[in-house]
């Protein structure tokens, strides 16, 4: 820990990671979701890991989920996503997207929230934005957070970067998080890698880290 003009300043991961100083949030592990990709249960199984270890800690633990509004609320960069993903071009060709309250909308059963942790609803891809997760992480004085789930190049590298942008340290869990593919991942990995402000590291080195406490 450094020390400065009246602040400390986290270095070791497991400064960073005090649950003191910060939150785990598990992004997007949702019954509509894991089954998209390939490798979804190895995801589940690592943010399970996490969630023990963090559970024990006594970290505060935040959920994510998104949702589309009704195709008929929903506004331009909705339709004109759902257009691109359902590689339709027209807008009255495009499906219903995971809907709120759906079953897919739903966590997965093996990551189910506990009743003293958050879920937050969301309608884009950065978990920061128009929620109240910056707001519910400064109120408990929190510094930074660790982020799992899927997908890494979709939504969670933009709450990354949206969190870095608002001065909190993001610790990626970089084998807990999926892809849709390996090219994907590993360019996000690189592209984030590349601040320097962004610490990517695995599941056993932030348990580890919690352990050591």
């Amino acid at each position: 820990m450094k020390h400065a003009f009246g602040i400390s300043i986290p270095q070791a991961l497991s400064e960073i990671c005090s649950p003191e100083r910060c939150a785990l949030v598990i992004y997007d592990m949702q019954a509509g979701i894991v089954p998209q990709l390939a490798d979804g249960q190895r995801i589940v199984a690592g943010c399970q890991a996490l969630l023990e270890a963090t559970r024990i800690a006594g970290m505060r633990v935040f959920f994510t989920r998104h949702f589309f509004l009704p195709n008929r609320s929903g506004g331009v960069g909705q339709l004109r996503r759902a257009m691109i993903w359902q590689r339709k071009t027209d807008p009255d060709q495009i499906g219903p997207m995971i809907a709120q309250g759906s079953d897919a909308w739903e966590i997965v059963p093996e990551l189910a929230p506990r009743q003293d942790e958050v879920v937050i609803d969301k309608i884009t891809m950065s978990a920061f934005e128009s929620t109240f997760l910056n707001v519910a992480l400064r109120d408990a004085k929190l510094e930074s957070f660790i982020i799992a789930g899927i997908a890494l190049e979709v939504g969670i590298e933009p709450t990354v970067r949206h969190g870095a942008d608002l001065n909190l340290i993001p610790v990626v869990a970089s084998d807990a998080c999926g892809s849709k593919t390996q090219e994907a991942y590993e360019r996000s990995l690189a592209t984030m890698k590349e601040t320097g402000e962004i610490i990517l590291c695995s599941t056993a080195e932030i348990i580890q880290s919690l352990s050591a406490r």
